[in-house]
């Protein structure tokens, strides 16, 4: 976890829109940021009397202050892939892309399965850019054999448990997971995909699958696994989240499973409800990940979720790949693309399109992050660790591979012109990003 410095000159923004769903505050005001803590926050302007005769002050006009962006789910590569990613470097993007948390899955090498591998996570990021909340996985070696040690895992440091990337296909092996993880007070990350059916698939099932002659990945292979785990869920009576969600009918079962008073939780990731399968144009491997890119019909139902509250969170589900991995026939390149730099403009996008509210983007992306994963943040409240990020909504900028904090450069999206970035990142009072 990243160590929290205390800043020896207090920060003063003034003028910022204030935006925490926490509370409903959403004004134009100020925040003092002191001793690494959130010391004063109105409307308005501060009284002078009430300042530190000596500060810092920002002039946030024009601009969003809100608690840092959590990400739920990313992949940090380290221990064991550094040269596609570091815990520093990927905290770095974090930084610049207005996160100030992240939880980073277990499928590093070796896999974070016991205590050992946790304390070595965790002691790379004491100096990092973000707070770093390790994920173990669900069972050793992310094998789907036998449940690694959840007890142990928690009391070194571990927020959530998941095989990430390896689906749990044996239903016995998961209600055991979902029983001993809320037994631990862990929470349960599935990866929900059924490999007999998506198995050497390269992308989304259908005309342009048959088109360029890939062996597709049908939705259902996503949603056969979202009704057991939910069914499981259900029946346990434990808390589930679903990671990646992709598919209309799979938003449809998580709506109809909250209905029921089914304790789940779920999050998309911004590249499903900004692409679609026609991404992968004439075999483009940085549209190749998994879940596939799916359908416009999938991509209006995910929007739609986010608005209505059946999505919980956008997740970036960060990947990072070198050259080496990507550069390759499609069906060989390896899925996943980056996202810590790209979420937050292509996640204000819904803001302009009238989708969600500026309150509710925040919910997304902060505050229920933080009450799912357990932590602190989500909220702009005296008292509270000064992890902030100000954003600048209008703020055009070209995605460009030379400016990237990541090690690696797999995004769909480079040279695309994006709107809206963080222009500020506070971690602790500690200013890891700035414009």
């Amino acid at each position: 976890m990243a160590k929290e410095v205390r800043m020896e000159t207090p920060i003063l923004i003034e003028n910022a829109r204030l935006l925490d769903p926490a509370s409903g505050l959403d004004g134009t005001g100020y925040l003092l940021v002191r001793d690494g803590q959130i010391a004063m926050l109105g409307k308005g302007a501060p009284a002078g009397a009430a300042l530190p005769a000596e500060l810092e002050r920002i002039d946030g006009s024009g601009c969003w202050l809100t608690p840092g962006l959590i990400d739920l789910h990313v992949h940090l590569r380290e221990p064991g892939d550094e040269h596609k990613e570091t815990i520093a470097s990927g905290t770095a993007a974090a930084a610049a892309g207005g996160f100030t948390a992240v939880a980073c899955m277990p499928n590093t090498r070796p896999v974070n399965d016991s205590p050992a591998v946790t304390a070595l996570i965790m002691a790379a990021a004491a100096q990092a850019s973000a707070r770093v909340y390790p994920v173990g996985a669900i069972s050793l070696g992310s094998k789907g054999e036998t449940l690694a040690p959840f007890g142990e895992l928690a009391r070194a440091g571990v927020r959530a448990v998941s095989d990430d990337g390896c689906p749990v296909s044996n239903s016995q092996l998961m209600r055991r997971a979902l029983e001993y993880a809320g037994d631990h007070g862990l929470l349960l990350i599935s990866h929900p995909e059924d490999e007999s059916l998506s198995r050497n698939g390269a992308m989304n099932e259908g005309e342009i699958s048959t088109r360029l002659g890939l062996r597709g990945i049908p939705p259902v292979a996503e949603e056969i696994m979202i009704y057991r785990d939910l069914a499981l869920a259900e029946y346990t009576g434990r808390p589930l989240h679903l990671a990646h969600v992709s598919t209309g009918e799979a938003v449809a079962l998580i709506r109809r499973a909250k209905e029921r008073g089914v304790k789940v939780t779920a999050e998309t990731a911004p590249h499903y409800f900004t692409l679609t399968e026609e991404a992968v144009g004439d075999y483009d491997t940085r549209a190749k990940m998994n879940p596939p890119l799916r359908g416009a019909a999938d991509r209006a139902a995910l929007k739609a979720a986010l608005a209505d509250g059946t999505l919980d969170a956008i997740a970036t589900d960060h990947a990072p790949h070198s050259g080496l991995e990507k550069e390759l026939e499609f069906e060989l390149a390896a899925n996943g693309i980056i996202g810590l730099e790209s979420s937050l403009p292509l996640s204000l996008a819904l803001v302009r399109e009238g989708v969600i509210t500026p309150l509710r983007l925040v919910e997304l992306l902060s505050t229920n992050p933080a009450r799912i994963l357990g932590v602190p943040g989500g909220r702009l409240a005296v008292g509270e660790p000064a992890d902030l990020t100000l954003i600048d909504p209008q703020r055009k900028f070209i995605f460009r591979a030379a400016d990237l904090k990541s090690r690696s450069r797999n995004s769909p999206f480079l040279d695309w012109e994006l709107e809206g970035k963080a222009i500020l990142t506070l971690l602790a009072g500690r200013i890891t990003h700035r414009q």
